[in-house]
């Protein structure tokens, strides 16, 4: 009885926490099927307003804007964020320490201030704005997410496990991919994770270096709230929000494997 009182103060914390993170959600999700227009009262149960999102090719143009920079940016950010958190696990060069430091700056610094420098870099370089600046912006921010990640789980790596391939005669590309590879690759796939939920969800720096034409879905749901959301971003959202908890469920059960 005693033990029951005292994790009850516990529950209705995990309670609280859970519900403050989650209940917005679901509420999204079920006023993506109210009837009304208006966020605020429950009429009744429809699918109009996912019908209408098939129609509206601003929203669907905005959201096939951020999926396409969201997955180059991660795969690229991956691969260059897995390479060098693996040069920089492996070798010790003169300068190290101040280049470890340098791949948290983007981590650190405010957004803002990120944004305004990525735009004053294209406009020294006569860049153009565009889905171009964009993927490059946001693979900068991406890198040292994925840099991060996976050199903390090659933390808890074995090198013998390199050397044990070595001996039996595979060379280092062998020995890389079939050793080295499976072993981080729980920490890639989180760094690619969250390289394409930081790369999607992100508005500050997409705001100075997106084009008139390449408008993220982000920034125009943050233009639409001047003149108030419509339920088609409801539904927009929930169906962003199965996509990616279907990446997430596939990327475990890859990993549990």
């Amino acid at each position: 009885m005693n033990l029951r009182l005292k994790s009850l103060p516990s529950i209705l914390y995990a309670l609280f926490i859970y519900g403050f993170l989650y209940v917005p959600i679901i509420i999204l999700i079920v006023f993506s099927f109210n009837k009304s227009r208006l966020n605020a009262v429950w009429t009744g149960f429809t699918f109009e307003w996912y019908g209408k999102l098939m129609q509206n090719s601003d929203i669907l143009a905005a959201a096939k804007n951020s999926l396409t920079v969201a997955f180059v940016s991660t795969i690229v950010a991956t691969m260059i964020g897995t390479l060098a958190a693996v040069g920089m696990y492996r070798f010790h060069f003169r300068g190290k320490t101040a280049l470890d430091g340098m791949l948290y700056l983007p981590i650190v610094i405010p957004e803002i201030v990120m944004g305004i420098s990525l735009l004053a870099f294209f406009a020294l370089v006569n860049v153009p704005l565009g889905i171009t600046t964009l993927v490059i912006a946001h693979i900068t921010f991406c890198i040292p997410f994925v840099v991060v990640i996976v050199r903390a789980r090659l933390e808890g790596f074995d090198p013998s496990m390199e050397e044990a391939a070595r001996d039996l005669g595979a060379n280092e590309w062998h020995t890389f991919t079939k050793v080295t590879l499976p072993i981080i690759g729980p920490g890639i796939m989180a760094g690619a994770l969250l390289s394409f939920t930081l790369s999607i969800d992100d508005v500050i720096i997409s705001f100075f270096v997106a084009g008139p034409s390449s408008t993220t879905l982000p920034l125009k749901i943050f233009s639409m709230v001047k003149f108030g959301v419509s339920p088609e971003i409801n539904a927009l959202s929930t169906l962003m929000l199965v996509i990616t908890l279907s990446i997430a469920v596939f990327a475990q059960l890859r990993l549990n494997k």
